[in-house]
């Protein structure tokens, strides 16, 4: 509960500052310039390294790469077909395709699940999302970006993506089961808890909801995608299809059901990416992904 209540709190008070002068009006960017430069390094260090990978991952693994793929097939191919520019494309991709797996998800998950779902989270989030974000990710932002074709440039964006260098470390500090001293770790771990907080600081004072937005037609379809047809997705898949159960099953799907990612959000209005969409997704998605949430949960208890 208290997570969920600091999640609406960080929410507010950055929609809060936006009208107190001493906050420039660029504020967003020094707080997202934090979180990849900082935060998200700091991630991780504390967890990578932790990490005991075994053929048993790959469910939990694969439920963010296949909505990152479905986001790309959908949006891409809805975009050449309606002639959508390419920032509309690409932001929807990003915002669609990478779920909240752990700012939404870390609260969610231990209040359903305990502290066994979080094993599977981690698993969802790091290996994961948080890779996919860090490589695919940057490569569609980059290309949707500027339309760039250079690959040159672009891999050499995704390789001095500072989440990605640490990435890279941390796998092999965990190849080479080199573990950092506890005083450390701890350091990585607080530096790692303050993604949440900033941010949804940074989406709440970038977050402008118009009730005429040209936005809403692009802002239902991206939400319908991530809240209903990815989980329906997964469960027919690994339920239906693979026939698998147990709670890690349950958190692969109630993972996809989260709602978009908040640094893929960052990340989009960083490169451009329809800004303004990008957080809607963020600020009205986060609220409605509670009741979508709790209908999948229902539904796989039945």
């Amino acid at each position: 509960m208290t997570s969920i209540i600091l999640l609406f709190l960080c929410l507010f008070i950055g929609i809060g500052i936006r009208y107190i002068k001493a906050f420039p009006r660029n504020t967003h960017t020094t707080l997202n310039q934090f979180i990849i430069y900082i935060s998200l390094p700091a991630m991780a260090l504390h967890y990578l390294p932790k990490i005991n990978f075994s053929w048993d991952l790959l469910f939990p693994v694969a439920v963010p790469w296949i909505a990152f793929a479905g986001a790309f097939l959908l949006f891409a191919g809805l975009g050449k077909l309606f002639g959508w520019s390419r920032s509309l494309i690409g932001c929807l991709i990003l915002t669609g395709g990478l779920g909240n797996t752990s700012f939404v998800g870390i609260p969610v998950i231990e209040a359903l699940y305990g502290q066994e779902g979080l094993k599977t989270l981690i698993m969802v989030d790091l290996p994961g999302t948080f890779v996919a974000l860090s490589t695919v990710g940057i490569l569609v932002a980059t290309i949707y970006s500027r339309g760039e074709n250079n690959f040159g440039l672009i891999f050499r964006k995704i390789f001095t993506f500072p989440p990605f260098i640490v990435f890279l470390i941390g796998i092999g500090l965990n190849l080479l089961n080199v573990q950092f001293p506890d005083y450390l770790d701890e350091v990585f771990y607080k530096l790692s808890a303050t993604i949440t907080p900033i941010a949804l600081v940074s989406v709440g004072f970038q977050l402008k909801i118009k009730e005429r937005s040209k936005h809403w037609p692009f802002l239902f379809l991206g939400l319908s995608y991530q809240l209903i047809v990815l989980p329906a997705f997964i469960y027919l898949l690994y339920i239906v299809f693979l026939g698998q159960k147990g709670t890690a099953i349950e958190v692969c799907v109630m993972e996809a059901a989260m709602a978009p990612m908040i640094t893929a959000s960052i990340i989009s209005s960083s490169y451009g990416l329809k800004p303004r969409l990008s957080n809607m997704m963020v600020g009205v998605g986060i609220p409605v992904s509670f009741l979508t949430l709790a209908l999948w949960y229902f539904i796989l208890q039945v």
